[in-house]
């Protein structure tokens, strides 16, 4: 081949690898979604919320210009507006977010704490009008609250099915970020059933990349079909802004809310009465569970549901009617979302047997229970390297306990510290066995074998839950 020859064909070579570059290059753009449509369809029925509080006048508010917000928690933040510098102390506060109409009527949803605590909420729709909204109701739990304005005949949104959702799932979000309205960011699903946030556990969060900042919350999620699936309500940030890890309320959830907000004013929650945790390696092997997972029922709640469907403290709650149990956080939505009195089946895993128990879901109460904590003797330790003593009458009086706990008063072993147990704890249970003495105690403590794993129920101050600790062997150090 002579020269010419040559170049001739490196140029057609040339020529056709970029020709093959550029129609893959057409055919993966052809793949990626165009949300042109979706957002021309559901922008007019999403809308800038507005909220305005008037302040208390406090002798030790901070001067104009300093950092206002330094008490909102870095980790966890909420998307209100910046607090305006040189705001005067006794003066008017804004908040600003987002929200969608739901109806053709003017009735609006979008984040409790946008409009939390506000004296004057204000909606300015997509045509630039503004209109005083009223505020239904709100629910802090979910972070849901309902707003009217008066108007009719108006775009609204369509609701989708926010269970369908599965990581990998490409969803829009619209909102106003930084007042500015109908800004559009999108990005995938991370993870569904987020359970992060113990202020909100009844809320199985939708974790998301998409580009979320201040003023988004309360905003739609839209999927796909242009369906509402969920409403952004909070980002994972240690500065303040968007770092990859936004979270969603599912719609689901902010439909039974908005629908009861509207019919009664509150939110009714089921409750079954009990108190778990979730089951760690070491747990699961001290209980014969093939593989951790599941919520462990620490307490049982007195005349609760659980507690007249038979219940025990020490079972591991599996699924509830029919939904897996993963983690224990897994198990307050299912329950909070079951209407109160529904007749719903509990699986649960006990003694090394799985088994189904019906169970009459309760309402959810307002009060909690509260328990002391004691001051003991000390005794002789044992292989667990744990000293208890018994507990006074005032004290279990205190405690509200009749004739169950020994209370620590000396920690000795490894493992015992390795748990975090520490004097003024109080041991309820050693395995299955209920302990009302401190011979008790160290008679159940001796019957375990070296290499064991033990769980000890535990209760401090108001919380009751199970350790896990493995026994030492004779010749090592505890």
């Amino acid at each position: 081949m002579n020269t010419a020859s040559g170049k001739r064909f490196a140029l057609m070579f040339s020529a056709m690898v970029f020709s093959l570059f550029v129609a893959a290059s057409a055919a993966q753009a052809a793949e990626l979604p165009d949300f042109t449509l979706l957002v021309e369809k559901n922008a007019p029925a999403i809308v800038n919320v507005r909220a305005t509080t008037t302040a208390k006048v406090n002798p030790h508010a901070q001067m104009p210009g300093s950092d206002q917000q330094q008490d909102i928690p870095e980790i966890f933040r909420r998307f209100f507006g910046p607090i305006p510098r040189g705001q005067q102390p006794g003066g008017e506060r804004q908040s600003a977010g987002s929200g969608f109409i739901i109806s053709s009527d003017g009735y609006i949803l979008t984040n409790n704490h946008v409009v939390d605590g506000a004296d004057q909420v204000t909606v300015r729709l997509s045509d630039r009008r503004e209109l005083d909204a009223k505020v239904i109701g709100t629910d802090e739990q979910t972070d849901i609250a309902l707003l009217k304005i008066d108007a009719n005949k108006l775009p609204v949104v369509t609701i989708g099915d926010s269970s369908l959702l599965k990581p990998g799932q490409w969803v829009v979000a619209v909102g106003s970020p930084f007042g500015m309205d109908h800004t559009v960011t999108h990005g995938i699903v991370s993870a569904v059933g987020r359970g992060y946030d113990r202020s909100q556990q009844y809320v199985p969060f939708i974790q998301t990349d998409v580009p979320i900042n201040p003023g988004n919350s309360g905003g739609p999620l839209f999927n796909l079909d242009g369906q509402v699936v969920g409403i952004n309500s909070q980002i994972f940030s240690n500065t303040g802004g968007y770092m990859g890890v936004s979270f969603a309320i599912p719609i689901s959830v902010a439909m039974n809310t908005m629908k009861q907000l509207k019919e009664k004013g509150h939110v009714s929650r089921g409750m079954i009465g009990v108190q778990i945790q979730n089951v760690d390696r070491d747990s699961a092997k001290a209980l014969g569970l093939p593989r951790s997972g599941g919520a462990l029922v620490n307490n049982v709640s007195v005349d609760s549901a659980a507690d007249k469907a038979g219940v025990k403290v020490g079972d591991v709650i599996l699924a509830f009617d029919g939904s897996e149990v993963v983690s224990s956080s897994d198990l307050p939505p299912l329950v909070g979302l079951t209407p109160p009195g529904t007749k719903s089946k509990l699986t649960v895993f006990r003694n090394g047997k799985t088994m189904d128990i019906p169970i009459t879901v309760g309402e959810l109460p307002q009060d909690a229970a509260t328990v002391a904590s004691a001051k003991p003797k000390p005794q002789a330790s044992n292989k667990l390297g744990i000293v208890v003593d018994d507990l006074t009458a005032d004290q279990r009086k205190q405690a509200g306990l009749k004739d169950q706990g020994v209370v620590i008063t000396r920690i000795d072993g490894m493992a015992a510290r390795r748990a975090a147990l520490q004097p003024g704890d109080v041991v309820l249970m050693v395995g299955r066995k209920s302990i009302d003495s401190a011979s008790a105690f160290n008679a159940a403590v001796k019957q375990l074998k070296d290499g064991d794993s033990v769980m000890l129920l535990i209760r401090r101050n108001d919380v009751t839950s199970f350790v896990a600790l493995n026994v030492p062997a004779a010749d090592s150090e505890q």
